[in-house]
């Protein structure tokens, strides 16, 4: 089996889940990544590096894009001759395209997972090659009609387990900005909570990821504010941290808002306004419209809107509770056991 998709952590890591079942269930797994995906590769793992990146921006670095994408789509045509596998399932990112590419010309079976509520321009390529379109939202954007479709979740670390909802007067605020941190967060969540009253803020225990040039400011802002809170630029046990959380602030990519579901909680989610085809913000609503988070844009997320949110949450604890129980709903905490299932049938 080889499993084709982008390098960034959102991306990998679905991946890598669906990986590991496959070879729980005795496939032979090899991963097709760009550069950046190697990182997240244990030296065990077998993979086929890709040197694709999106045909986009002026003239010049388009043609540079398309071009690097054909040389990729010959290298993969030439290791697929040599070894055919099985079956090809493409989770977006451009070191998907000439994966899938070669899996369409030379009839493999091509199975395409879209993780985000709307679909991917790497995936609006491929599908007139795929067997099946797994989707992780039943209501994605952009579906082609012509294409069979099942919902399936998107799959999550085995780490990231179901947890109850934390209970009781004290509120670990949960605050995460991806891989990289985000300023947003920085310069709104430490300004809003100290506008609340005293006596929330002595109930709030706040937990932050912030950009290395951010962690000082952030820090004595909190020290003023008489807060409880720690702060790091990385947090490597994230999946204990999202367990002990009462309350979540973070991005909307779909790796984050998966790990949400999976653990079952409440979020304020902010999506990225830059991301392609406004994807975060798609997957934001998707949660918005059932309850399970607040979606609040870029522009609408200020000091005076968080404080409000979070007062209102902390004064209604029976919302954060009805807020999980949405996220538990949503939740496909088997989504790489049903993701394996469909390649698997593509085989057929």
């Amino acid at each position: 089996m080889v499993i084709a998709t982008g390098g960034t952590g959102g991306h990998m890591f679905p991946a890598l889940a669906l990986g590991d079942v496959l070879a729980r269930r005795g496939h032979q797994v090899t991963f097709a990544v760009d550069p950046r995906g190697v990182r997240y590769l244990d030296p065990e793992r077998a993979r086929l590096e890709i040197d694709a990146t999106s045909p986009s921006g002026t003239l010049l670095n388009r043609g540079l894009g398309f071009a690097r994408l054909g040389l990729a789509l010959g290298g993969v045509m030439l290791r697929f001759l040599a070894a055919r596998p099985k079956a090809v399932a493409a989770l977006g990112g451009y070191a998907s395209v000439p994966t899938g590419l070669a899996a369409g010309l030379l009839r493999v079976p091509l199975v395409l997972h879209e993780q985000n509520a709307v679909l991917g321009r790497a995936h609006r390529l491929l599908t007139r090659f795929a067997k099946t379109l797994a989707l992780t939202f039943e209501t994605t954007k952009g579906v082609p009609d012509e294409i069979r479709t099942v919902t399936v979740g998107n799959p999550v670390r085995s780490a990231f387990q179901p947890a109850p909802l934390p209970t009781g007067e004290r509120l670990e605020l949960l605050v995460t900005g991806g891989s990289q941190g985000a300023q947003i967060f920085a310069d709104v969540v430490p300004e809003a909570l100290g506008r609340l009253p005293a006596a929330l803020r002595a109930r709030l225990h706040v937990t932050q990821q912030c950009r290395p040039e951010d962690l000082e400011r952030v820090e004595a802002a909190y020290r003023g504010f008489g807060l409880a809170f720690e702060v790091r630029a990385f947090f490597d046990d994230m999946p204990e941290r999202l367990a002990r959380a009462g309350l979540v602030i973070c991005r909307s990519g779909a790796s984050s808002v998966a790990e949400l579901l999976v653990v079952g909680r409440p979020a304020i989610l902010v999506p990225y306004p830059y991301a392609a085809d406004d994807h975060q913000r798609a997957n934001a609503e998707a949660l918005a419209d059932t309850s399970a988070a607040i979606l609040v844009d870029a522009d609408a997320f200020t000091p005076q809107r968080l404080a409000q949110d979070v007062r209102h949450l902390m004064s209604e604890p029976n919302e954060l509770q009805r807020m999980a129980a949405a996220a538990d709903r949503l939740a496909r905490p088997d989504a790489g056991e049903r993701l394996a299932d469909v390649v698997e049938e593509a085989l057929a």
